[in-house]
């Protein structure tokens, strides 16, 4: 497979050869906190990891001294769809991809993640969905931006498949094995289903979205039903077997019960999405899936849905890895805010939520840790008192924000 992740240089970065150390800081480790150290990225790997608050002089070094901050891993997003906010920025009015695509570049690489896959919908509830137009073209243009050296954080894909869409094994088979292709989903938005267990939700969502009165509700409502019926099935087969024909990681969206994650296990996926209820989040993780919830409903203390709350699975030991979903800046912030509010947590184990634990259930071995080896993808943060403040971010140890 002709792969862009390993054969292309980002334009934005100089070549990634010499040394920078980042010194005089507290470095978050995979299992403690280093209260004075100093971290060493040469050529863009991490050589050297010491202990001490020395700002070393050395000739043609880079040398931050990080005035006693943190410094922890670049995060790892592996669920975010904010880069369709900057494609249609307002209803109705559609950004050039590339464009958007740089513009999202730069607000993920300033909320500190340094390697993101981006979520595109595979499907939607409406034809003249803009999700369903831009598709291509947004992935054309992660590819331009990858290639071309246009980005500063590392972009993949991530292919959120909607299994009730009539048509999802044409709009998939194209994309599965596009470069930067690496992760699959598998949603059922249909009412009374996964996140909407709760129909009222659903209406209560929908409803407003789209300007519907009851009538009309009730008309869309049972028009989903009727796709589930058709296509449900049959489409979570296609998606699930290409996924691993092409030996992407898998996940689960909205598992609401046990029979949801059973399910799960049996397509071998790796990753539970955003489970709704405390039962199918200790069930994923009894059987080895990594539980994923969002750092929205982290930072807003609760769901929008009205499912469960994240906090409530990080007290229970269920919570393995966070992702911003619709806000990026939120990633960081949950990371912190878990330490103060799970019990369960301490600051290594919180901020492995959005570093090594997402990389891992990603297959991405190469980072999200700050240990001897893997990429020099660090980021300094502030701990002050009423949010963590980011004072930089290096990407195989070239400054990037």
């Amino acid at each position: 497979m002709n792969d862009i992740r390993s054969t292309t240089r980002n334009a934005n970065l100089q070549d990634a050869i010499g040394t920078t150390i980042f010194a005089n800081a507290r470095v978050i480790l995979a299992d403690r906190v280093m209260g004075a150290g100093r971290v060493t990225v040469t050529d863009g790997l991490i050589t050297a990891i010491e202990e001490g608050d020395a700002v070393p002089s050395l000739p043609g070094a880079q040398v931050i001294d990080c005035a006693g901050d943190y410094l922890m891993p670049g995060m790892i997003e592996l669920h975010t769809d904010n880069i369709e906010k900057h494609i249609m920025p307002r209803p109705g009015a559609v950004w050039p991809s590339v464009a958007a695509s740089i513009a999202h570049d730069t607000q993920i690489i300033s909320a500190g993640i340094t390697t993101v896959y981006d979520s595109v919908s595979v499907g939607a509830f409406d034809e003249g969905d803009i999700r369903l137009k831009a598709l291509q073209d947004i992935c054309d243009a992660l590819e331009t931006g990858e290639r071309d050296g246009l980005f500063k954080a590392r972009h993949l894909v991530h292919l959120r498949c909607e299994i009730c869409f009539p048509d999802l094994e044409n709009l998939l088979q194209p994309l599965i094995n596009r470069p930067l292709t690496g992760l699959v989903s598998i949603m059922d938005h249909t009412p009374g289903q996964r996140q909407f267990v709760d129909e009222s939700k659903y209406v209560q969502y929908y409803k407003h979205k789209k300007g519907f009165n009851d009538e009309q509700m009730k008309v869309y409502m049972d028009e989903r039903r009727v796709e589930q019926g058709l296509y449900g099935e049959k489409n979570r087969r296609y998606a699930v077997d290409l996924a691993h024909q092409h030996g992407h990681a898998l996940a689960s969206h909205d598992d609401a019960t046990v029979d949801h994650v059973a399910e799960a296990v049996s397509d071998r996926m790796t990753i539970a999405e955003f489970p709704t209820t405390v039962a199918a989040a200790e069930a994923s993780h009894a059987a080895g899936l990594a539980v994923l919830m969002g750092a929205p409903n982290l930072v807003r203390g609760g769901s929008h849905s009205g499912n469960v709350a994240a906090i409530e699975l990080a007290r229970l030991g269920l919570l393995d890895i966070v992702s911003s979903d619709y806000v990026p800046a939120s990633l960081v912030h949950s990371a912190f805010l878990l330490v103060d509010q799970a019990d369960t947590m301490d600051l290594p184990a919180a901020v492995a939520t959005v570093t090594r634990n997402p990389a891992r259930a990603a297959k991405l071995t190469d980072r999200g840790e700050i240990a001897v080896g893997l990429k020099g993808d660090v980021v300094r943060v502030h701990d002050h008192p009423h949010h963590p403040i980011l004072r930089g971010v290096w990407r195989d140890g070239i400054r990037v924000s």
